[in-house]
């Protein structure tokens, strides 16, 4: 049953009743089309300031790329080709220059983004993170989308926020709601005691609280809905999930750049892995620390106004969103068809596409959230994003799509398949070596030859080969652990 139908909710501990209506503000309805995939539609160009540099960043992370790839096929076409390639020696190949190209490609990324730290290289946006807070005119909304989880850290976490907030002295530009999906009965009932709670500790009525029924399209749905009844008051709209936290400092200097720059749909920063108490949660918290920032400097060197979205810690445009990022269902059965899992990074696409600037800001920090604690909930989660992620085989060929955005959508898609290829690539070495072994050389074949075809091995290009994969893929796999 939805909070908003239910004819009362009796607070915790109070014996006293409290309409619906009181847990939301008036209704302020937004238009949300749902966009189309394939229909004629020219990309719009989005304002980039320094667009010759970023040319040459891009071109700099494709051709390094290019160029580590190409040395490392032809040496492993040198190692292969005894005499001529055979089939299963063509496939090998052919899967080396693959998953070469692949870890070759976030290495690239990697070195950009350790040489933009050790320059300690400004933002692209300009925002000050030492300078006073900006002045703020725009009413924002904080969402915080919950589904079975903990109550009553969800909402400790909203009072850290909010009483941050406070502290800065613009909390009347920001109201915050709890968009709950939750499943379980009695962790419904929970939420809405503690939502009562919270409202009379605070005493505040900035604080709002919805449930949904039916958990339609998951977050997604979650977020559309919210846009669609209560978008039209807001200007920017702050995504978060249920385990992130945002120092109030951060908030408003997101708040003051979307102010600012008025061709900006989205923002988004890097959250940094925190509370960690298990041996897993803390090795991913250490990963995090360790090689996260360098990752986020990197890709945001030279994605630019290109940029992607990871779903939460960002703020975004409320009128662009609910204009340009309305999400179709996609078509067959799942795991491929029905509503997208991994929409955020379908959203930052559609947006873009739409002329709108897609940004990262990794160097503001004061953005947080927490990792599964364990390996069997690292699993369950992963699980989600990969059939999202295999979903956007279908969003890849969509017209009118930056190919920055199209990289992104690949790079999600090639999280997941890359470990099957490698798996496939350890196979066939296999079968190449069975193949040596048990097929007999051909010393004399059919082509004209003044001597005999000698087969030849080279181990020691073999083994600088395979120092030179295993030391980019090491470092590649360094970097993306957090």
């Amino acid at each position: 049953m939805d909070s908003l139908t239910s004819p009362t909710l009796r607070g915790a501990n109070t014996g006293s009743s409290i309409a619906p209506h009181s847990f939301l503000p008036l209704e302020a309805p937004l238009t949300m089309p749902v966009q189309s995939l394939w229909g004629r539609r020219q990309r719009a160009p989005a304002p980039q300031t320094w667009r010759l540099a970023f040319a040459f960043r891009r071109f700099f992370v494709v051709g390094a790329t290019a160029a580590m790839t190409c040395v490392a096929a032809y040496e492993m076409y040198l190692v292969l080709s005894v005499s001529a390639l055979t089939l299963p020696q063509a496939v090998l190949l052919g899967l080396f220059v693959l998953l070469f190209a692949w870890i070759a490609f976030s290495l690239v990324s990697g070195i950009a983004g350790f040489f933009s730290l050790l320059a300690r290289r400004p933002n692209d946006l300009w925002i000050p993170t030492e300078c006073p807070l900006p002045n703020l005119r725009s009413l924002n909304a904080l969402l915080i989308p919950t589904y079975n989880e903990e109550p009553g850290r969800v909402f400790a976490r909203l009072q850290a926020m909010y009483e941050s907030l406070q502290q800065t002295g613009r909390l009347e530009h920001f109201e915050f709601f709890i968009l709950s999906d939750t499943t379980n009965p009695d962790m419904w009932i929970e939420e809405e005691e503690t939502f009562l709670a919270l409202r009379r500790r605070l005493a505040t009525e900035r604080v709002y609280y919805r449930h949904r029924g039916k958990n339609t399209a998951r977050k997604a749905g979650n977020i559309a809905e919210w846009v669609k009844r209560f978008g039209g008051r807001y200007e920017h709209m702050i995504v978060l999930d249920a385990d992130s936290l945002m120092t109030g400092d951060t908030i408003v200097r997101l708040a003051g750049a979307m102010e600012r720059l008025p061709t900006v749909g989205l923002i988004q920063t890097f959250p940094t892995v925190v509370n960690g108490l298990t041996l897993f949660a803390r090795l991913q918290q250490f990963a995090g620390r360790v090689y996260g920032p360098m990752i986020a400097a990197g890709i945001a060197w030279w994605h630019g106004s290109e940029s992607n979205y990871w779903g939460h810690n960002a703020i975004i445009r409320v009128a662009a969103f609910a204009e340009h990022a309305g999400l179709p269902t996609m078509r067959g059965r799942s795991p491929f068809g029905g509503h997208i899992l991994s929409h955020d990074f379908v959203e930052a696409a559609l947006m873009r596409r739409a002329g709108w600037a897609i940004h990262m800001v990794p160097e503001l920090g004061g953005s947080f959230e927490e990792a599964p604690p364990s390996l069997t909930d690292y699993a369950l989660r992963d699980r989600r994003w990969c059939q999202g992620n295999m979903q956007h085989l279908a969003v890849l060929p969509a017209r009118g799509l930056h190919w920055v955005s199209r990289l992104h959508l690949l790079t999600g898609i090639g999280s997941y398949i890359t470990a099957p290829l490698w798996l496939m690539f350890l196979l066939i070495g296999v079968v190449v070596s069975l193949y040596a072994k048990f097929v007999p050389p051909d010393y004399f074949p059919s082509r004209f030859s003044l001597f005999p075809v000698w087969p030849a091995q080279d181990p020691i290009r073999a083994a600088w080969v395979f120092g030179a994969t295993m030391a980019v893929l090491w470092c590649r796999s360094c970097s993306l652990m957090w």
